[in-house]
């Protein structure tokens, strides 16, 4: 794979009728305001179409494609990568659903900055914000130093797949090992009911390898 930057007709490019990213009409508007504004965009990545000679597979960048064909332009840059259908598919499920998180600090800065230059509703045609979201966050204000917060403060997300069976399993022994639990919320009541079932667990297992 090599990142050179070719200008390719839009003509020529062909959406991967997979592609499973979706954007919002509002965020679409948004692209294409940016887009005609600064002139720049993120070139897209592109691969040979396959059983179609002189054509490219839109692989990142189908609404960057859309948006160049919306403001009349006849061209777009692209990243050409010579792929196979497997990594394809990897990246057509990756490419457009990875992504960091805003450190909200400098996130603070970079609003404050365009602040000076954009009033709010002007910002919220071209971020994806509304015009009430940037007034908060550009009238928040970080505190001068990190609040003593403990590390057991903050839940821990986990994330497992049940079938049907097991499902109905893991459900009624969350409600048996929660009724006694004093939490205010049913996520916390499962959250320890399910630390109290592991708990067991680990003990009953422990038990067994002393006997």
């Amino acid at each position: 794979m090599t990142n050179t930057v070719e200008s390719i007709a839009l003509g020529q490019l062909v959406a991967h009728r997979d592609n499973p990213n979706r954007m919002s009409v509002a965020n679409f508007a948004k692209l294409i305001r940016n887009i005609e504004r600064t002139g720049r965009y993120e070139p897209l990545i592109v691969r040979p179409c396959p059983g179609r000679a002189g054509f490219y597979q839109i692989i990142n960048g189908h609404h960057r494609a859309a948006a160049l064909d919306k403001l009349g332009c006849k061209t777009a840059d692209c990243i050409v990568w010579d792929i196979d259908d497997e990594q394809t598919d990897i990246l057509l499920a990756t490419l457009n659903r990875l992504a960091g998180s805003d450190e909200l600090a400098k996130k603070l800065k970079l609003l404050n900055r365009l602040n000076d230059r954009f009033n709010s509703g002007e910002l919220a045609k071209l971020l994806p914000l509304k015009a009430k979201q940037i007034e908060r966050l550009t009238n928040l204000r970080m505190p001068t130093k990190p609040a003593g917060v403990s590390a057991t403060s903050f839940a821990n997300p986990m994330v497992f797949f049940l079938d049907g069976k097991q499902q109905q399993i893991v459900e009624n022994a969350l409600s048996l090992a929660g009724k006694n639990s004093d939490a205010k919320t049913k996520a916390l009541r499962r959250a320890a009911a399910l630390a109290h079932i592991a708990g067991d667990f680990i003990n009953h297992s422990k038990f067994n390898s002393r006997a």
